[in-house]
């Protein structure tokens, strides 16, 4: 059973109404009781075919204000790049001796991961640990090039990945409540927009067909887009 303030701000909310994206966020600000600072989220239900693997959805999207959470981010580089990394913003950076490390010892530090693709052979001996946590560099993600200074860069102003699930839906943090409106609204946009490029060449009918915004502990907004 839901709490006293979740079923307080669903009286506040119209369920068979489709607000703006304007309506919804100022609507999820004065509902929004946490004594924390919770994070605004956004949410797809998608017409994909769940059964055809050319239609599963996965992409990044670059939030022009980022979303209030700094990620801890590792750069596997070659000599030579150690200083570019780093000056861009890495908190972890290393070669072959930090993939050793990580081998041996089963840990790490961070909660992404880039690399260039010279380091990507000599990654796979940590595929195991790092694999089944969603933290291998991926090129389908931006996160394996050459361009370090970029990938570090983009993470740490705020780029997510993000990608279908098994119900056809799509989750994206988009900011923190506290952030202003107008804010919301940009990164709101910029994830609505990036989702909308994914659509599959093949796909017949409505490619988004549900869209909603929360807070971390509120009853969902339907949008209307």
């Amino acid at each position: 059973m839901k709490g006293k303030k979740y079923q307080e701000a669903s009286k506040s909310i119209d369920s068979k109404k489709l607000y703006s994206p304007e309506e919804a966020v100022e609507l999820l600000k004065k509902i929004s009781k946490t004594k924390f600072d919770a994070s605004v989220e956004a949410h797809a239900h998608l017409g994909i075919d769940l059964e055809k693997s050319e239609q599963q959805i996965r992409s990044t999207v670059v939030f022009p204000h980022g979303t209030g959470k700094t990620k801890i981010v590792a750069a596997f580089v070659e000599a030579g790049k150690e200083d570019e990394a780093k000056e861009a913003g890495a908190d972890v950076v290393g070669g072959e001796e930090l993939i050793a490390e990580i081998a041996k010892s089963g840990k790490y530090n961070f909660e992404v991961a880039v690399a260039m693709p010279a380091m990507m052979p000599k990654l796979a001996k940590v595929a195991k640990i790092l694999g089944p946590k969603g933290l291998m560099p991926n090129p389908k993600d931006g996160t394996v090039s050459p361009d370090v200074k970029k990938m570090v860069t983009e993470l740490k102003k705020g780029k997510l990945v993000f990608k279908s699930d098994k119900g056809g839906n799509v989750h994206a943090v988009i900011g923190k409540i506290s952030f202003d409106s107008t804010k919301l609204l940009d990164n709101f946009k910029a994830f609505f927009d990036a989702l909308k490029r994914t659509k599959p060449s093949g796909l017949k009918g409505n490619f988004i067909e549900t869209v909603s915004m929360s807070t971390t502990m509120s009853p969902s907004v339907r949008v209307t887009m």
